[in-house]
């Protein structure tokens, strides 16, 4: 099977409007006192939001793509075994950013991405809080919707020894190993920002570097990388210089850092 540019297109279409379908469903869940905070078997928060949001996504791709397998955070995925031999697959996350949700801070997206092979081709992602749709397609460009206005994204060029350099760093994992990386640039500006939104900073050219020394899974960065490379930047594995890559055996990424155009 051998998807065209304009069968993706279309599916992409469709993505975001079934995310805007789940950022809805997301912000009813959001006003509400009762948001159904549970915790998983490894601590990480669950709420209403996060299942609502899967079903809406799940079902929209099971509809539009039967053919084509879904790995998702809140799917009980199938093992390396069977997921080897997938020349497709959609990688989602409905609710990226679950600890902003409940703090009520706004950052937090849902996120969509198509993968061939262990490439991310395309992908949606959609800031309900914000109401920011942000979107990429390999060879087709990244493009975000803000206030009604579509705008091509388009990252900064830079040089990695340039002063005051904007680095994004998470709220809540600013390790020793983060900060090893910060201490490599010359008086870099830090700023905050929670979930894939970390990425699309970089890619609106509102900042330069993200270095992620801390874990995340596939389902974290998949779609965000699709859009960033597509705006000029890249995602890379910290110890390799590779591209980070999908459908692994482990779903756990490596550290990273993502960033728009170094040209040193």
């Amino acid at each position: 099977m051998e998807l065209t540019i304009e069968k993706i297109e279309a599916y992409i279409e469709d993505i975001k409007l079934a995310s805007l379908e789940a950022g809805a469903a997301i912000m009813e869940i959001y006003n509400q006192d009762d948001r159904g905070i549970e915790h998983k078997s490894d601590e990480s928060p669950l709420t209403k939001a996060d299942l609502a949001a899967n079903k809406i996504l799940c079902d929209m791709l099971k509809k539009i793509s039967p053919e084509i397998p879904i790995i998702s955070e809140e799917n009980e995925n199938l093992s390396y075994m069977d997921r080897a031999g997938w020349e497709y697959c959609w990688v989602v996350d409905p609710l990226d950013g679950t600890k902003e949700f409940i703090k009520r801070n706004g950052e937090f997206t849902t996120n969509v991405a198509l993968v061939r092979g262990d490439e991310s081709v395309a992908g949606v992602i959609y800031a309900p809080a914000l109401e920011e749709m942000y979107w990429g397609i390999m060879g087709r460009g990244a493009y975000s919707d803000i206030g009604g206005i579509t705008t091509k994204l388009q990252v900064n060029t830079f040089n990695k020894s340039d002063k005051s350099l904007k680095l994004v760093c998470s709220r809540s994992h600013l390790n020793d190993a983060t900060k090893e990386i910060v201490s490599q640039y010359n008086e870099p500006e830090l700023v905050a920002s929670g979930s894939s939104l970390k990425f699309m900073i970089i890619a609106k050219g509102e900042a330069h570097v993200y270095p992620r020394m801390a874990p995340t899974m596939e389902w974290d960065t998949c779609a965000a990388q699709a859009i960033l490379e597509e705006a000029g930047g890249v995602v890379l594995q910290a110890d390799i210089a590779e591209p980070v890559v999908y459908n692994k055996e482990n779903l756990l990424n490596p550290s990273f850092i993502a960033m728009g155009n170094q040209i040193d």
